[in-house]
């Protein structure tokens, strides 16, 4: 079964860090994505741009309304994804104890609605 495992971290964290406290936390993320490889379960991962750079759109009274930046003003924002494909729940929940933003934010985890299914 596929999920989606979504790093929620504090962008401004990030970049108080030294640059060799930088290098660290983006050498943990590669060997996060080398484990899930090497153990068949990474189907995709992508890093997302900070959230600042969103553009927001919502139909308000039939008209679309675009917003520059993101829907949430909260400091903790959506960094990435990484789909997985693990046989239940539990191994999902297991990954993302792995992943490094639980450590220092949160990883969501939903399970992919297949498309047969809607």
């Amino acid at each position: 079964m596929e999920y989606l495992l979504m790093p929620i971290n504090d962008s401004s964290a990030f970049a108080a860090l030294s640059p060799s406290q930088q290098r660290e936390g983006i050498a943990a993320y590669a060997a996060f994505m080398e484990a899930m490889g090497k153990a068949g379960v990474l189907r995709d991962a992508k890093r997302l741009r900070p959230a600042e750079t969103a553009t927001t759109v919502r139909i308000r009274s039939g008209k679309s309304e675009v917003q520059n930046g993101p829907y949430a003003e909260t400091r903790e924002q959506l960094g990435g994804y990484f789909l997985i494909d693990v046989p239940d729940l539990d191994a999902a929940l297991a990954w993302a104890a792995r992943c490094p933003a639980a450590s220092h934010g949160a990883v969501e985890v939903r399970p992919i609605w297949p498309q047969q299914e809607m």
